[in-house]
């Protein structure tokens, strides 16, 4: 079956009870057993649950993977993966990544003795180099967050096997739609439910897929010990979003295709960073790598400083200032006040997060409302 058919169909079986075409909720926290010591499928919610199983065979379809583990955010599932390490080990990460994950990695992973190195994995070399011995896990964006950098995965999944590492792959700003990880050689995906998997601005969650049994049985342990599971509720949610993923995610990657390319024409813009347009410079593998799609994420630097970027993102109405992503709703916001504040000034400063930086998430909407609504924060700002 094609995707937006395993999307509908896979995990979606009717109801074996009533024959309702969309599977019931269980909320239930414990299961009866067929007696003592004798375990049926379903236990205790924490261990598992009709309704996130549901929606984690859905997703392994959709990625390609052997299963899924879904998380009660994304940064819960991000800190299962990185659970798989032990003191002494190291972890390197690509340096366009989101600023939650700067912040795990740097100020709470650290604290297990755990080395943290960041590089810019969009030239393999760099990766080669920052890899040595104690290294374990590869953890890359592609795109990058906040700075729609794109990494070759395949190249950086043979760099990492070669050196006995795994490679996890955030691939929140892709979806599945676009770019499957488990396909190019990566050993872990994950995503932020939070945003296209769920697609309203209305839940949160997160979560892991991979391709190999073993690895998906030591997630599950670590999952299940520490107990940050995804409720009943948002794995419903996140089951009705992925019925609806491939046609939303198509239509604003289209719609941010022709706002890139007319931002990129504008004179109070100094730089567009969108992989969709010819001259970023991972455009190339891109068009490899993403299907049929360069993303709804787009990066802008106004030519301004620090406070004529706030009043820019402070004048939109239809773009609404808030962090997050991938949602109907068109959302804006400024990376070095928001989504990577917690970024060490000097690393924001090294990695390329300017002050005039503004970063779009593109929704459902027109495209002529949209370009409106930028314009006359264009005009607010110089006027």
């Amino acid at each position: 079956m094609q995707f937006r058919t395993r999307a509908i169909h896979v995990g979606n079986e009717k109801c074996p009870e009533t024959g309702a075409v969309v599977r019931p909720l269980h909320f239930a926290s414990t299961f009866v057993q067929p007696g003592a010591g004798d375990w049926g499928e379903f236990d205790y919610s924490r261990s598992g649950n009709p309704t996130r199983k549901a929606f984690e065979t859905t997703l392994a379809s959709l990625e390609g993977g052997c299963g899924a583990l879904a998380f009660a955010s994304g940064m819960a599932a991000t800190h299962c993966a990185v659970s798989l390490l032990n003191s002494g080990d190291q972890v390197v990460a690509g340096s366009d990544i989101y600023g939650g994950t700067y912040r795990l990695l740097h100020k709470v992973t650290n604290r297990a003795g755990i080395d943290v190195t960041l590089c810019n994995t969009t030239d393999p070399a760099n990766l080669q180099a920052a890899i040595t011995p104690a290294t374990k896990l590869v953890w890359i964006e592609s795109p990058g967050n906040p700075r729609m950098t794109i990494t070759d995965i395949a190249t950086c999944a043979e760099i990492a096997h070669e050196h006995g590492a795994l490679l996890g792959v955030d691939s929140t700003f892709a979806s599945p739609v676009l770019t499957r990880p488990l396909e190019l050689g990566a050993d872990i995906v994950m995503h932020s439910a939070t945003k296209y998997l769920g697609g309203h601005s209305d839940l949160m969650g997160g979560a892991l897929v991979v391709r190999d049994e073993e690895l998906f049985d030591e997630l599950y342990f670590v999952q299940n010990a520490t107990g940050a599971i995804m409720g009943p509720m948002e794995a419903f949610l996140c089951s009705r979003g992925l019925k609806t993923l491939e046609l939303r995610v198509r239509e604003q990657c289209r719609t941010a295709a022709k706002l890139a390319a007319w931002l990129a024409a504008h004179d109070q813009v100094d730089k567009v960073l969108y992989p969709g347009l010819t001259d970023h410079p991972g455009h190339g593998v891109a068009a490899e790598q993403m299907d049929g799609g360069f993303g709804a994420m787009l990066t802008f630097d106004l030519k301004g400083d620090f406070d004529a970027t706030k009043k820019f993102v402070e004048s939109t109405h239809l773009f609404q200032l808030a962090v997050s992503l991938g949602a109907v709703e068109s959302l804006i916001e400024q990376p070095a006040s928001m989504s990577h504040a917690s970024y060490d000034p000097a690393d924001r400063a090294k990695h390329g997060i300017t002050d005039g930086m503004i970063r779009l998430s593109v929704g459902l909407e027109a495209y002529e409302d949209l370009q409106a609504d930028l314009e006359q924060a264009f005009a607010a700002v110089t006027g």
